[in-house]
Formats: C-alpha cells, sequence, structure tokens
C-alpha cells in the first residue's frame, strides 16, 4: 500500500480529503498520481491511528464503503465528487473493501477500488522498456487479466511519456475518462493500473490528455484484440488455448530452411472462400482452418503465406495499414481461433508464414499517430515522418522504445501463435531516405547520404534476434531494388533475412510470358538473365498478389493465345518455376486459372474448379509439386552455384532452353519449349549414359494438354553436345516442359508413387513423412513426402519393386506421329 505522511495529521490538521491542490488536480483531470490522494493512506485522526479510505466519481450524490462481513458505511462528501472514511485502530487492510455510488436519477454502481492495489510493473520491466531491450513487452504493457491480493480484475499499463494524464476507459465505466485515472511510475512514461470487476471480453481504451490539455481516446498499442472492424475499440483477452502442436515446433528447431523444402501457398483469408448462402460472409479461422489446410495439401505446398493478419481498419488495405499490431484481426475470430489455425496446419504438415508490416502505420485517430499528442511512434518531422506513396506514417527506428515496440511485435507472432516466419512488407521504403521523395524533400543522413541507418540496424537487429530465439524460423523480405547482402548473415555485413523475394525475376518472366511465342526467341534474355545475379541472395520465387490486381489481368489471362494456349503456358510457367534454383510462391487462385482479378471483397471463383480443364491444371499442380518433393535435388543444394548447369540457353531459333538440376550424382534434366511447334528428333547433352525416364511432360492429356507423344525412356548416345559426352534425342510437345532423370532414381519413386495415386488422396503429412526422410536423404522431418494408399502399406521397398517392374513403354523411334500435327503450329482441338 503507498504511505504519504502529508496525510498524517492531529486534531486541528486538514480534514479527510487530503491536500487541497491535489484535490484540484484530481477534479481537473490533470493529476498524473491519483493513487496518492484515492485509495487507502494511513492517517492519524486526533491521537487515533487508522486508515483513510478515498473515493471518486464527479456525478455521484453519496457513496457507501462496502467492507467484508460488515454493514456498509456512508462516506463523507468532501466536495466535487470526493468522497472520505476514517477506519480507526489498524494497519493498511487488504484492499478488500468496495464502493456504492448513487446518483440523482435513482441508479446506483457498485465498484472495486483500483487505488488501493500496488503497481503491477517492477523496476525491472521498467527499465528493459525505457531501455528498449524488452523483448517480451507484451507481458509488461497491454491489458493483463490478473489476481492481486486475491482480487480478480485487470492490470492496464501503456506507455505515453508526453501525457499530463490517461485513464482507463470502457464498458465497464460508461467510456468516462475521470473515473479510471492511471498512475505515472516515476521517470519510465509508462502508466498503469489494476482494474478490479473488469474481465475478458471488456472493451476499453486510453483517454490521453496532452500537454496542450487536449483529450485524445487511443487504443492500446499493445492490445492483443480489438472489436471487428469500423468498431476500434480494444478488447480484454486471455489465451486458454492448448496447443497440440509440439512435433512439428521440436522439429522445427532443427530446419535449415535453405536446404529444405519451401513452396509457399499465398492466401488473402477474407477472399479465399465465402459463404454464398450467407450474404457472402467471410469465413472464420476455424471454418478455414480445415479447408484450407486439405487444399494446400491436395495441391502439394509446404506452406501457407498469408497476407497481414493484424488488425487493420481499412479493409482495401489488403491488412498492410496495421492498426492494432497484436491483436489478430476479428474479422475472421478471436485470437485463440487464429492459434487453433495455425495448430491445425502443423498438425498436417503445413507450415505458416504471415506477412508483417514494419514499416508504417496509417493515420487513423485512434491508433498510434501522435499517441500522446506528440510525434511519438512516428517521426516529428515529415520529411522522415510519412510516407507519400500510401499516406502513412514511418516509425522512428532511432527511438529505443519504439524500435522495442516493432522488434517485440516479430517475436509476439513467432512465440505466442508459433508461426513459422515472416515476410517483411515494403522493405526497400525503410532502407532508402528519398525512397519515393523528391530531392530537397527528405534528409539524408549524418554522413550526407540517402540510406537509412536506423532502420537498417533494426532490420538486422530483428533478423538476428530471430534466428537466435526461434531457430528454424524464417524471415523473407519483399526489396524491390539492388540493395547488396539482404540475405547475407549481418556478421559479414548483411541484413540477414533468409530469404529475398525475386523480384526481378517476376517481373522479367512475366513479360517474357506475355509475348506471342513467334517473339519470343528475340527476348531470350529475359529467361537468362536471372542467373547472372542468381546466386547473389537466397531467393524466392514469388508470382504474388501483386501480379494480378489493379489491371495487370489474372495470371491465367497474362498468357498468349486462346484459352488451350494460355493453359498450356500455364503449365510451362510453373514447371519453369519449380524446377528453377529458389524456392517458390504463387498467390491463391491460380490452381483455377480463373479470368477475373483477385478482388479482396469476394471469394475466389470456386465455380470454376469442377470444370475439366481446371481439374486438370490441378492435377497438374499437384504433380510439379510431387516432383519438387520428391528429387531433392530441386531444392536441397539451392545455396550451391553447383546445383544448376545449363545445358543450352542459345536455341533462340526454336525458342527452347534446357539445364541440369543437381544434387551429386542425382540430377534433373529439364527442357522447356516456348512455342506451340512440336519439336521431334531434339537433340540435347546430358551428363552420362544410361536411360533417362520422363518424370514430367507439362502436355500429358490428363494435365489438359495435347498428349503429344514423347519418349517416357530414352537411351544416352556417345554423341558429345553442349560439353557433354553423352546426349539424347527427345520430342518436344507444344509449349510444353520436359523432365527427366536417370533411370531408378530414388526421388523419382516417391513422383512415380504420387502420380499413380488418385489426385485427392495425395496429402503431404509430417507425421508419416519421417519414416520416410532417411529413404530420400533429406532433412527430416520438413523434407520427405507421405506415401499414400498402397505405397504406404507396402513400404518403400515393395513401392521399388513395384516401380521397376512396372516401367512405361516408350514409343518406338521412328513411330508415325497421330492425324493433326502437319502444320507444327497449334495442336489439334478436342485434345
Amino acid at each position: 500500500m503507498e504511505s504519504d505522511d502529508r496525510f498524517a495529521m492531529d486534531a486541528g490538521g486538514p480534514d479527510l480529503g487530503g491536500n487541497p491542490v491535489d484535490l484540484d488536480m484530481l477534479r481537473a483531470g490533470d493529476h498524473p498520481h491519483p493513487h496518492s490522494v484515492l485509495g487507502l493512506h494511513p492517517l492519524v485522526l486526533g491521537k487515533t491511528p487508522g486508515v483513510v479510505v478515498r473515493s471518486y466519481h464527479p456525478d455521484a450524490l453519496s457513496c457507501e464503503c462496502l467492507l467484508p462481513d460488515q454493514p456498509a458505511r456512508l462516506m463523507k462528501p468532501v466536495g466535487g465528487g470526493l468522497f472520505a472514511l476514517f477506519l480507526p485502530d489498524g494497519p493498511l487492510p487488504p484492499p478488500t473493501h468496495r464502493f456504492r455510488f448513487y446518483f440523482p436519477d435513482g441508479n446506483s454502481w457498485e465498484c472495486g477500488d483500483p487505488c488501493s492495489f500496488e503497481p503491477s510493473l517492477g523496476s525491472v520491466d521498467l527499465h528493459l522498456i525505457n531501455e528498449g531491450t524488452h523483448h517480451r513487452l507484451w507481458r509488461a504493457l497491454g491489458a493483463h487479466v490478473r489476481k492481486i491480493d486475491g482480487i480478480k480484475g485487470v492490470a492496464f499499463a501503456v506507455w505515453a511519456p508526453n501525457a499530463r494524464r490517461v485513464s482507463v476507459v470502457g464498458d465497464f465505466n460508461a467510456w468516462d475518462g475521470r473515473l479510471r485515472p492511471m498512475r505515472a511510475l516515476g521517470q519510465s512514461g509508462v502508466f498503469e493500473l489494476f482494474i478490479p470487476d473488469v474481465s475478458v471480453g471488456s472493451l476499453y481504451k486510453y483517454e490521453i490528455k496532452t500537454r496542450d490539455g487536449l483529450l485524445r481516446e487511443k487504443s492500446d498499442p499493445l492490445a492483443r484484440a480489438m472489436e471487428p472492424p469500423p468498431a476500434t475499440a480494444s478488447v480484454v483477452t486471455h489465451s486458454a488455448y492448448r496447443w497440440q502442436d509440439e512435433h512439428w515446433m521440436r522439429a522445427r528447431r532443427s530446419y535449415e530452411p535453405l536446404r529444405s523444402l519451401l513452396n509457399l501457398y499465398e492466401v488473402h483469408l477474407g477472399s479465399w472462400a465465402r459463404v454464398p448462402e450467407e450474404d457472402h460472409r467471410m469465413l472464420t479461422y476455424r471454418e478455414l482452418a480445415p479447408r484450407l489446410v486439405a487444399h494446400a495439401k491436395k495441391l502439394g505446398f509446404t506452406h501457407l503465406e498469408l497476407l497481414p493478419v493484424a488488425e487493420h481498419a481499412y479493409y482495401p488495405s489488403w491488412g498492410y495499414q496495421v492498426t492494432g499490431y497484436y491483436a489478430p484481426t476479428a474479422r475472421y475470430g478471436s485470437p485463440d481461433d487464429f492459434r487453433h489455425f495455425v495448430d491445425c496446419c502443423h498438425q498436417n504438415g503445413i507450415g505458416v508464414i504471415i506477412d508483417w508490416v514494419p514499416a508504417h502505420f496509417p493515420k487513423d485517430d485512434f491508433a498510434l499517430r501522435r499517441f500522446d499528442g506528440t510525434a511519438l511512434y512516428e517521426h516529428e518531422d515529415m520529411r522522415r515522418g510519412e510516407h507519400p506513396d500510401w499516406g502513412t506514417l514511418i516509425f522512428n527506428y532511432g527511438r529505443s522504445e519504439v524500435r522495442n515496440y516493432v522488434l517485440a511485435n516479430a517475436l509476439y507472432w513467432v512465440e505466442e501463435f508459433h508461426v513459422d516466419g515472416l515476410r517483411v512488407d515494403a522493405v526497400a521504403s525503410m532502407l532508402y531516405l528519398d525512397y519515393s521523395r523528391p530531392s530537397g524533400e527528405w534528409i539524408p543522413n549524418p554522413y550526407g547520404e540517402r540510406e537509412n541507418i536506423d532502420a537498417i540496424e533494426f532490420l538486422r537487429l530483428v533478423n538476428d534476434t530471430v534466428r537466435d530465439q526461434f531457430p528454424g524460423v524464417v524471415t523473407i523480405t519483399e526489396e524491390s531494388t539492388s540493395w547488396s547482402g539482404v540475405t547475407q548473415t549481418t556478421a559479414h555485413g548483411g541484413l540477414g533475412f533468409t530469404f529475398k523475394w525475386n523480384m526481378g525475376w517476376m517481373h522479367d518472366t512475366l513479360c517474357f510470358f506475355q509475348r506471342e511465342p513467334v517473339h519470343r526467341g528475340y527476348h531470350m534474355d529475359q529467361l537468362t538473365f536471372s542467373m547472372v545475379y542468381e546466386h547473389s541472395e537466397r531467393f524466392i520465387n514469388s508470382i504474388s498478389h501483386d501480379e494480378v490486381v489493379h489491371g495487370k489481368r489474372s495470371l491465367i489471362d497474362k498468357m498468349p493465345g486462346d484459352f488451350w494456349q494460355k493453359l498450356a503456358n500455364l503449365r510451362l510457367l510453373l514447371a519453369y518455376q519449380t524446377t528453377r534454383p529458389g524456392k517458390q510462391l504463387v498467390f491463391m487462385g491460380t490452381e483455377l486459372a480463373q479470368h477475373s482479378e483477385w478482388y479482396h471483397e469476394v471469394s475466389l471463383d470456386w465455380h470454376l474448379a469442377e470444370e475439366a480443364p481446371r481439374r486438370a491444371l490441378q492435377t497438374y499442380i499437384s504433380s510439379v509439386a510431387a516432383l519438387y518433393l520428391g528429387n531433392p535435388c530441386l531444392w536441397r543444394t539451392d545455396p550451391e552455384p553447383e546445383s544448376f548447369r545449363w545445358i543450352d540457353f542459345r536455341d533462340r531459333e526454336n525458342t527452347i532452353v534446357s539445364y541440369l538440376r543437381r544434387e551429386g550424382d542425382a540430377h534433373l534434366v529439364v527442357v522447356l519449349n516456348f512455342t506451340p511447334v512440336p519439336r521431334d528428333d531434339y537433340a540435347i547433352g546430358v551428363p552420362g549414359p544410361g536411360r533417362y525416364a520422363e518424370r514430367l511432360s507439362s502436355d500429358d492429356a490428363r494435365f489438359g494438354g495435347s498428349g503429344y507423344p514423347t519418349h517416357k525412356l530414352v537411351e544416352a548416345q556417345p554423341e558429345p553436345m553442349h560439353g557433354f559426352d553423352w546426349s539424347v534425342r527427345l520430342d518436344l510437345p507444344p509449349l510444353g516442359a520436359l523432365v527427366l532423370s536417370p533411370e531408378g532414381q530414388i526421388g523419382d519413386l516417391l513422383v512415380a508413387c504420387l502420380q499413380d495415386t488418385p489426385h485427392d488422396q495425395k496429402p503431404v503429412s509430417w507425421l508419416r513423412r519421417r519414416a520416410f526422410a532417411a529413404e530420400l536423404g533429406s532433412f527430416a522431418p520438413f523434407a520427405a513426402v507421405e506415401f499414400c494408399g498402397e505405397s504406404r502399406r507396402q513400404g518403400t521397398s515393395a513401392l521399388r519393386r513395384r516401380v521397376s517392374s512396372s516401367r512405361p513403354s516408350s514409343r518406338a523411334a521412328g513411330a508415325p506421329r497421330p492425324s493433326g500435327w502437319e502444320g507444327n503450329a497449334h495442336p489439334p482441338r478436342g485434345l
């Protein structure tokens, strides 16, 4: 209990109201230490020692003090809404008393006494907050359900160093800022208050009185739940969730992302699917979990990447203008509902990466903007504090408390929600002080240069801290410039990200594929140039949401030709994306080949899913994923330049490229024909003798292709070509990709198994794929593929015998072509 000897007095001293100056400040709403007036205080009245208890409600006519096992005692009105009661004979009691206020309209209000409790924050918390090193900031600040001195309530704490007064307002006190003023904890800038009777689900905000006397009502920067927009109140929450993903979390600590599988399905939760029968409402986290997991497993994705799930008031921002950094958006459910979503993904072998937005925040006045009346989280000078492109504000990374706030937020999502990675948005805008600013409208750094030193050090700190505290968690950057060393370690001068979206590859590749095939031979450099810088960073080949909005057209409609050719081009693009170096990401809806651009207010065009061409496309995506999952040479050696070698990239006349993906002696041969002209007897060099088996033809009829006949098994001949001593001759399908490997390569056994399994029975399950990790020689448990159906029952040996004894026969060399191909210009219709 606080003691203040200003109130110790004899019979001739002041009355029970205490110091008049303090009372005036309290009534004016300016007192930074209301606990020094209100609550329990020792007092000597005359010669009688005891305790004075004071309460305050400016609208009350009277007040009673309710003591345990005693009749209600009327308190003395001191004036201006202040009431006092002297309790003789005793030390400060536990704060078990309550107040009952009576009002002119006949109503009453009973409540506990917030000003009778000790501070809920200790000196260590305050020291770390001011030092900027409180990595678990969400455990100190915000609203926390607690029991103090046996009394249940909620402890509130907020950092507002420039406020004259801060109060907690909410549905528990009629949003009246006069009733629950908080106390300032020394010079820390932190205000704190424990309020009995408040519980989970209560709505609240902070009413802040600024230095110039203005009142500002603000959401809690550390709120862990918020009202569904457009409402903006913070919500008291307490997690009761019990995780069941211990196997995943234990294995994640040994995960080596650079040498493991990463096949990303990018999702906007609110528009992935909706309920048309219920006015097209959005699905909840719990509704999304089983459906989205089943879909991702069916298509062979290893991870989901979610557009921002932190609370945001403006839905068309897609989540990139965050107003509740510590609150999963309430549009889809509670924080524990989101925990359930992640848990469900993990239990089914699917990782979860979220988009994270530390680059800027919106100007909504209920959120961080000028939080305590000053530029607290942002820069005062708008030449550094405002983002001209988006009309948002930029964090002041040079201020230790702000840097701590944003860093702790990254750790919060990983620790509290078990997410497996953070995709950091708009990093380029953080790195440059002159980003999107004309000359004269930006402030150079102390060295007169354009680099934002504070932001650079902040990003390094985030990456190092995440890596050190959460092994196996990845950080991915969207950085669209040529900044060097984005994915290099900070010890070697880099920024320390695990991966970088390959924006250059994405741009060049889509430009190439949008060209009519007859012109593509003149632009082969758009395909080959990316290999010049491929190993300068650790890349993800991303075709993201940004490429299918704002008039850019859907992915299928970027492709030239009629619908058959568009689908063929799309299959070819996905084969190229998956078999080249780097991990890969595609945005939701790619598997539907929907013609409409993505729009956040409506569902994907799921009505297309059962059309035969779209079903075939999904079968193809699943098969490409199986090829990727089953062949470690496509992912385990990504960091080494030796993992990729061109066979031939100079055939501009035929517009064909070919290359190898390698891991030791294991390798795949990839041949891509970018024109609708089939190429028979096409020769390419290969590393050695033996037979090569076709593992994928994007033109297969079951994928919606023409079914152009190809050699399923070819023998390498001792004919030097393309720098190799051996070569093979292939029949290349139109607008098609062929992938081959030496006969009997172990990864192909898995692919063959999956390709023989019905499309709807191909889940990728972590719990079962562990058993086959050693057979693959991959990094258990994230790298192996589950055997499905009969293969799971038979085991690996039986499967190997089955595949070896049932090799598909190759078409005899020189066998006649089917009719309809004479022109070599277009596949026959109806195929």
